[in-house]
């Protein structure tokens, strides 16, 4: 029998599972044009992926942050947040140069399709030296990059919110309710694009809610109960009302659902946090919460296990899916829309790599090259049947890693011999370097004082 993780012991297995289901829908939404956007669960329901994920992160902030305050105190707890601050701020960066790379090969992979001006990205390239210092001072945060400034933001706050539960927790949650009606009130937003004047895609100041709601949550500060039959009872009705108020084929089609949907867009609006969206994200937590609590042990199965890794690693399996998504959507402008199966091999090749980085980050998360050969063979179920073949598989692996190791090492090489961008080595281009320009070439005449030497010498020549 292997032994068990200690990670997946100390870790809330539920959460990780539906942080990691959230990155799943993140990639196929964000994927442009993907066909299996209209299958996600976002289709289905008041809230998606964006509130579940918001929700996650503040349940996992009061595990990770909360008790870092408790136990180390302010300071060592603010130092902790301005760590996971920088590690936001520069993964919202590198997401964005990334994000750009993939644009430009896009456009010359498939050049009937301009990805710059699809991903809404062209003020970026147009004015290059403004928008990097409005991108590095998130005065200009677009559409597909606003998740993580979003993060960021709440995150500062943090501490803040802390300092005031100290005095009472209901006056923490009262500050933050505060702070959602004032922004709805007084119109407060954060300018997203210094040329259209948009602003950011999600307020911080209303999804700040839903972040401290999760907090709370993972805090104790609320607690729910699996006996409550009339509480399951409501949010499985408000759930099941949802879904013909989402799904676009029914509210488009049936009058009634059309006209209630249209009334209740006020409380709909997503860049906002309307406050059905925000019912609706507690109700499926707790009708999640109540699956969990009545059959834990499909957690411990393959697929739902994978799901759990993934969610551990959230902030670098997020940018994986954002670089992932785009550059699916790039392969779909290349294979064709038409075909089911392009799309199918498209998302289902992208979710593998996610899946695939996910086991990837946290085998390196247990820095293996520390662990002894005794230690990873007492890890293993059957070290004793597999001890007398491992030199074997040892030589196969360093077989199998010589190829990579000769590659990285040409690399330098490679780089050196390429050619500039943009400039075709040609014969003609050849020959125009070997040869001077004869035009450039003219005799020059210099002064320089005469001596009695060049008389003679003079003399001599008209003799």
């Amino acid at each position: 029998m292997a032994l068990p993780d200690p990670s997946l012991q100390s870790r809330n297995l539920p959460l990780d599972f539906f942080r990691g289901l959230a990155l799943i829908v993140i990639f196929i939404n964000h994927m442009p044009d993907n066909p299996w956007f209209w299958y996600t669960p976002s289709r289905f329901g008041l809230s998606d992926a964006a509130e579940v994920f918001v929700f996650s992160s503040g349940f996992a902030s009061a595990r990770a942050y909360g008790r870092c305050f408790e136990r180390a105190g302010l300071w060592l707890g603010l130092v902790r947040v301005l760590h996971r601050c920088v590690q936001i701020y520069s993964a919202h960066l590198a997401s964005f140069v990334l994000l750009a790379l993939v644009c430009v090969v896009g456009n010359r992979w498939v050049p009937e399709m301009d990805d710059i001006q699809r991903l809404n990205i062209a003020y970026f390239f147009d004015a290059t030296q403004q928008a990097l210092y409005d991108l590095f001072t998130l005065a200009y945060v677009p559409n597909y990059f606003d998740i993580l400034p979003l993060y960021l933001l709440v995150i500062v706050w943090l501490p803040i919110f802390w300092l005031v539960s100290r005095l009472h927790v209901g006056m923490a949650l009262a500050c933050s309710v505060t702070l959602y009606w004032a922004s709805y009130y007084y119109g407060w937003e954060l300018s997203a694009d210094p040329v259209s004047g948009r602003k950011w895609y999600f307020n911080p100041y209303n999804w700040q809610l839903m972040f401290f709601t999760g907090y709370a949550f993972g805090a104790g500060w609320a607690k729910v109960s699996v006996k409550h039959g009339w509480l399951l009872a409501v949010c499985l009705g408000l759930v099941l009302v949802s879904i013909p108020l989402e799904h676009e084929a029914t509210y488009t089609r049936i009058k009634f659902w059309g006209e209630l949907r249209a009334n209740l867009t006020p409380w709909l609006d997503k860049s906002h946090l309307g406050v059905l969206r925000w019912l609706h994200l507690l109700a499926l937590a707790y009708l999640m919460y109540r699956l969990c609590h009545w059959r834990s042990q499909w957690l411990h199965s393959p697929v739902p296990r994978a799901l759990v890794i993934m969610g551990q690693q959230s902030l670098p399996i997020y940018l994986c899916s954002m670089v992932l998504s785009y550059a699916g959507g790039i392969w779909l402008d290349h294979l064709g829309r038409d075909e089911w199966s392009a799309a199918a091999l498209v998302n289902l090749s992208g979710l593998g790599l996610m899946l695939l980085a996910g086991q990837i980050m946290s085998w390196l998360d247990t820095k293996p090259w520390k662990i002894s050969q005794p230690e990873r063979l007492a890890q293993s179920d059957n070290s004793f049947y597999f001890e007398p073949f491992m030199p074997r598989y040892r030589r196969v692996n360093q077989a199998l890693a010589l190829p990579c190791l000769i590659g990285l090492a040409a690399l330098p090489a490679m780089l050196t011999q390429s050619q500039p961008s943009g400039i075709v080595a040609t014969p003609d281009l050849a020959m125009q370097l070997r040869e001077p320009d004869k035009e450039a070439l003219q005799p020059v005449e210099t002064l320089s004082p005469e001596t009695e030497a060049d008389k003679v010498i003079d003399s001599r020549q008209q003799l």
